[in-house]
């Protein structure tokens, strides 16, 4: 007997497929993952010769329903195998996970060199084993631990009601997921009113900017349906029609509910993995996957408000200016300051290709600098005697730093310092190996600094006020 919930339904049946090797598209010279949908793109037209309903989670990672392929194919076991050949004769290589929900059938799909189909019903056992971590929400699965729940298993034995009110609405959807339950419940049956919005363009658009800003727009009149509607849209279906007759439509799914610059975001991606060189005639938004609005509380001081009247002008910035001329900064992983911030475009969702929250042994500890320079400053350090300072490959130093002196400009006296502090980075890459030197400089006009030695040459990365 498995654990469910009282009154409700057990979750469909549902296939993962993740292509590894496209998961690492997105790197530093692709933050909007342009590349990674584009080279994803082929790989999804496969998946579509076994089942027309293609969710694409991201690039990299799409699922489809499994109860109707698989009858067809002969079960679900030659379904994963068909496809995984299909796919491979193609070039990619892939994942495949079968499990009662959408949670668990990615986590399948990871387990192994080619994923594991979890039997019916026993996606509660499968769950159990995994670590709090898989759920992918940084502060409960902190707190978690501490508090002695640090697997699924011991997640799920806790009462629903219990986890709701010591945890809250995270802890509410935490313990479904840990009990193979989906992350919301979902309307079975399409909607009466026709919510899809759509827009044709005359002449044809040549270029996919002004699109992916219509796509905003007709995002926000969907949007304005649904909420007369009483409902909100988890998944949804962009069709695009081109001037030579072609059509394509694609299925899109996000981790949480899908606002209107994610929509944008998603729209970009089919357009920049489309083959067809005509311009675009036809787009058409459809909600194809809805769930109950439970409605969403403002901020106090109106924060909510204001982050969608600035949503709103940056889209239409980027409509005039390019997708990538708009940007926001993107807290990242790294050991210099210079490497903790990435400039990412507006609208653009996922995380970063350095996560924040991972270990960055010789990262420097906070308080951060104020003013981080892109690249760094020139300078020079020296002794009482006017001799510079150097550190040897034991981190010995030659004398302590007395002066400093920054891009050429005046010298000032050394009244407090800290260091060295040796840093290694990718000393398996000969073309990117670094080894520095670190030290924070206090100088008599009370301007602190983060100072580096490398190569024999002082450079400043940053500056504390």
């Amino acid at each position: 007997m498995t654990r469910r919930e009282s009154g409700t339904a057990t979750p469909p049946r549902v296939l993962v497929l993740r292509c590894p090797d496209l998961l690492g598209e997105a790197g530093p010279q692709d933050q909007d993952g342009s590349a990674a949908a584009r080279a994803f793109e082929p790989a999804v037209a496969i998946v579509e010769g076994f089942c027309p309903h293609v969710e694409v989670l991201r690039p990299g990672i799409c699922a489809i329903p499994a109860r109707g392929p698989a009858r067809y194919f002969g079960g679900e076991a030659k379904l994963a195998a068909g496809l995984e050949a299909a796919l491979r004769q193609g070039g990619f290589s892939c994942q495949a996970g079968i499990a009662d929900g959408l949670f668990a059938a990615g986590l399948a799909a990871r387990t192994g060199p080619g994923g594991l189909l979890v039997p019916p019903g026993q996606t509660p056992e499968f769950l159990a084993k995994f670590g709090v971590g898989v759920l992918g929400m940084p502060e409960l699965c902190e707190l978690l631990p501490r508090l002695g729940i640090e697997t699924l298993g011991q997640l799920a034995g806790l009462p629903p009601a219990e986890a709701a009110s010591r945890f809250g609405p995270l802890g509410k959807l935490a313990c479904r997921l840990a009990r193979g339950l989906d992350p919301r419940p979902l309307i079975p049956r399409p909607p009466r009113a026709d919510l899809s919005a759509a827009m044709e363009f005359d002449p044809p658009a040549e270029q996919s900017e002004p699109v992916v800003f219509t796509a905003k727009a007709l995002a926000d009149q969907m949007h304005d349906r649904l909420r007369a509607a009483g409902l909100t849209c988890v998944r949804v279906r962009v069709d695009v029609r081109c001037a030579d007759g072609t059509e394509a439509s694609r299925l899109w799914r996000h981790d949480g509910l899908l606002s209107a610059l994610a929509v944008a975001e998603r729209v970009r991606w089919q357009l920049d993995g489309r083959k067809s060189p005509g311009g675009i005639t036809l787009l058409r938004l459809v909600p194809d996957q809805l769930a109950r609005a439970t409605g969403r509380q403002l901020a106090l001081w109106g924060d909510a408000v204001v982050s969608d009247r600035v949503a709103r002008a940056a889209i239409r910035v980027q409509a005039m200016l390019g997708h990538e001329r708009v940007a926001r900064p993107v807290l990242a992983g790294g050991r210099r300051p210079a490497e903790q911030v990435l400039l990412v475009p507006f609208g653009d969702a996922g995380a970063p290709p350095r996560p924040a929250d991972r270990p960055w042994p010789g990262q420097i500890p906070a308080p951060a600098p104020a003013t981080v320079y892109p690249v760094p400053r020139p300078a020079s350090v020296t002794d009482s005697s006017g001799a510079a300072v150097s550190v040897s490959g034991r981190a010995g130093l030659s004398a302590a730093p007395a002066q400093l002196s920054v891009d050429g400009g005046p010298v000032g006296a050394v009244t407090a310092w800290a260091g060295p502090w040796p840093v290694t980075q990718r000393w398996w890459d000969p073309q990117q190996a670094c080894r520095q030197a670190r030290f924070q400089l206090v100088t008599g006009d009370g301007a602190a600094w983060l100072a580096v030695l490398q190569d024999g040459r002082w450079l400043i990365e940053a500056r504390y006020d």
